[in-house]
């Protein structure tokens, strides 16, 4: 822990001595005015006019990565951290050390349908990469703007809107090792994908795509699915998975208008092989037939979005957005024989569901000054559906629950000169289920001379209950945990300053940032004995959350070469009030990033090397109760691991073909070993235990044919 708070003063350090280096040229020579972003903004603008800090994630990242999905992507970026679950195919973000429920993802500003709920608590893997442009992130409360569980931030997708020529054809072929498994069909990765674009007229353009994805899963020693012994080696490590995404986009454009409309399906289907396998021993007939109870999960998912974007003859610009989701997940249990290949007792029903129509929209510029302009907007949001996994008994019989939301939302941008913006903004939420909400923040911007740039940010949101803390019931002779229908939102609450300066010194052009985050959430949500006698376990508001972090992040480029380093140090609070020996105290934990990117123009070739540490997290656990049956807790601490990513993309036939090589998890992670502190007088005490975070050092090679007429 010395050490890595000696790191991160160090990288403190070069951060301010590059702040104060000499700026021999015009600080604009080095801004990229051509990279704009969307996501919290009035209207689409330059990085360097938006009042929030967004962090963006290019094509050409994604490219030479070769992401497929959402996880390969992110998880290089500070603050952010893959959590991946082996038995049921998902990743997820911890963003801040909040989870997923904590933050929205979007695509082009409109949140997505998960299993039960809307922008959050969202699988990575199935978000797929081929149509987006651009990915944007904005850290901090997003309350005023997004609603509810923007509580950490949002994550914006920005899919592509245009192409260059009459017809753009680009099909696509990855081969991938899944550790040191690889084979045509039977392990590995195998991703194959085609989009053709059309440039119909001036006015209409049309994109297909489709995208396959087969993972093969991970055995990591054991046997899969043919094996019949009972010794717990059935199956794999990492559940074998199979994604088909296709999706179809319009779009009609005018002088003063553009109309979007986006169509997606997307299909997944996990498979579960049980480890605990029967002999089913006939001793007349002196013969066994070994069977295991296997499942099937499939998701369906549909999307239907409709943008509208344009401006009035008064100068007024105005969007709208509408859509309808709908996503469902099946599971299909039996008892499979091992030998035979048959099955028997064959169950299908759908578990989870979740319909989704939402609408927003805004205007702003109405009035003509260049002090003042304001935004005026509204989102509606009404949710349907069920979760038999997470809400036990309760919805066996399909109970279906419904939420509806409505949102008024307005914000102004002061400009008090060019160099200084203030914009505050206030929405007001009404949902059927819980209390009214009342939302505010404020941000600002101000440009300073030699290439400073100053942006603050304070703002409200809150997390919504889900499902399982709604809902859940299971009640036998021995148990009684039930959740609570009754349950307030969280209520969140953040503050950034953020610290950026460009500059430019001989031939080298740099880019500092130093940024100061406070996070607090307050009624945090938790499981608690509400009846010692009999022992009874209820969802409520108890807890509470704190967090306070710096990051530095830094640029260097020069010519064809950029160098990224980055670090992050975080201190965590969590707060269990209704614990009598709760320790309440900061954990820290620290986050260490670096990138190089070096192109060769002369051979259309690109390196790229991707590196993070994660230092050793720790968390306040139970580890068993004291004399009095009060729980007592002890420091659990998982182990830190680096992650290496590095890829050569080279481009031939005057870029008509494009080859990718590359590895991923070059440092070669699976498990990583999570510790129990030790504690006295403890009745009963935990273990050691490994969590399973990857599969281990793999290579991939993608070919992607691209035509252009």
């Amino acid at each position: 822990m010395f050490l890595n708070r000696e790191i991160a003063i160090a990288l403190l350090l070069f951060s301010f001595s590059t702040f104060g280096q000499k700026r021999e040229k015009d600080s604009t020579r080095i801004t990229n005015l051509d990279e704009v972003v969307i996501t919290g903004q009035y209207n689409p603008q330059s990085v360097k006019k938006s009042v929030h800090n967004v962090t963006v994630i290019k094509r050409e990242q994604i490219e030479s990565q070769a992401a497929n999905n959402l996880a390969d992507v992110l998880n290089f970026n500070l603050n952010l951290t893959i959590v991946p679950s082996s038995q049921t195919g998902k990743s997820t973000i911890s963003f801040f050390g909040l989870d997923a429920q904590y933050f929205n993802i979007l695509v082009d500003n409109i949140p997505l349908v998960s299993d039960n709920g809307l922008g959050n608590n969202i699988d990575l893997t199935q978000i797929n990469l081929d149509d987006v442009e651009q990915i944007e992130i904005v850290e901090g409360a997003m309350g005023v703007e997004y609603g509810a569980n923007a509580v950490s931030g949002v994550i914006n997708i920005i899919t592509k809107k245009s192409i260059t020529n009459k017809w753009n054809i680009n099909a696509s072929l990855q081969e991938e090792t899944v550790s040191d498994e690889y084979a045509w069909f039977d392990e590995g990765r195998h991703i194959q994908a085609l989009n053709v674009g059309h440039s119909i007229n001036e006015n209409w353009l049309a994109r297909v795509g489709v995208n396959r994805n087969q993972f093969a899963g991970f055995y990591n020693e054991r046997q899969g699915k043919s094996y019949y012994e009972n010794d717990g080696l059935r199956g794999y490590d990492w559940l074998p998975k199979e994604q088909l995404n296709t999706n179809t986009f319009v779009q009609y454009k005018k002088e003063k208008f553009q109309l979007f409309y986006k169509f997606e399906y997307f299909n997944e289907t996990i498979n579960y092989y049980d480890a605990a396998v029967r002999a089913n021993i006939d001793t007349q007939a002196q013969t066994s037939n070994p069977s295991a109870t296997d499942k099937i999960f499939r998701t369906h998912r549909f999307v239907n979005n409709v943008n509208l974007v344009g401006s009035l003859n008064s100068g007024a610009n105005y969007s709208a957005s509408v859509s309808y989701q709908q996503q469902k997940r099946y599971l299909n249990e039996f008892n499979y024989y091992i030998l035979s290949t048959e099955k028997s007792n064959e169950t299908d029903e759908v578990y989870q569901s979740s319909k989704v129509f939402f609408s927003k929209g805004s205007i702003n510029n109405l009035v003509k000054s260049d002090f003042l302009n304001f935004q005026l907007g509204y989102e509606t949001r009404f949710i349907n559906g069920f979760d038999t996994q997470a809400s036990g008994d309760v919805t066996q019989l399909d109970k279906t629950q419904s939420q509806n939301n409505y949102a008024f939302y307005g914000s102004s941008e002061l400009k008090f000169s060019d160099a200084f913006t203030l914009r505050p903004g206030v929405r007001y939420e009404y949902n059927s289920l819980f209390k009214s909400k009342l939302l505010s923040s404020i941000s600002a911007r101000y440009l300073m001379n030699k290439g400073f740039e100053l942006r603050g940010n304070i703002g409200t949101s809150y997390r919504t209950p889900n499902f399982e803390e709604l809902y859940y019931y299971f009640v036998d002779s021995n148990h009684d945990v039930r959740g609570n229908e009754n349950l307030n939102p969280e209520n969140g609450f953040s503050a950034f300053i953020n610290l950026k300066k460009y500059s430019y010194i001989n031939d080298f052009s740099l880019l500092n940032s130093f940024k100061v985050s406070y996070l607090d959430v307050a009624d945090k949500i938790d499981l608690a004995i509400v009846n010692p006698t009999p022992l009874q376990y209820q969802y409520i508001n108890i807890d509470a959350y704190k967090l306070w972090g710096i990051t530095s992040e830094n640029s260097i480029k020069k010519d064809n070469f950029t160098f990224n380093l980055g670090a992050t140090l975080q201190g965590v609070s969590r707060i269990a009030t209704n614990e009598v020996n709760a320790e309440n105290d900061f954990l820290y934990s620290f986050q260490l990033n670096t990138s190089a990117n070096y192109n060769i123009k002369k051979w259309k070739t690109a390196l790229t090397v991707l590196f993070k540490h994660n230092g050793n997290q720790q968390n306040y656990i139970s580890s068993g109760v004291d004399d009095n049956g009060n729980s007592v807790f002890s420091k659990s601490t998982t182990s830190a691991y680096n992650w290496v990513d590095a890829s050569i993309k080279k481009s031939f036939f005057k870029n008509k073909i494009q080859a990718t090589l590359g590895g991923r998890n070059l440092f070669d992670v699976t498990n990583v070993n999570v510790s129990n502190a030790s504690t006295e007088g403890v009745a009963h005490a935990t273990n050691d235990s490994s969590l399973l975070l990857g599969y281990g050092r793999s290579y991939y090679l993608k070919l992607l044919y691209n035509l252009n007429f």
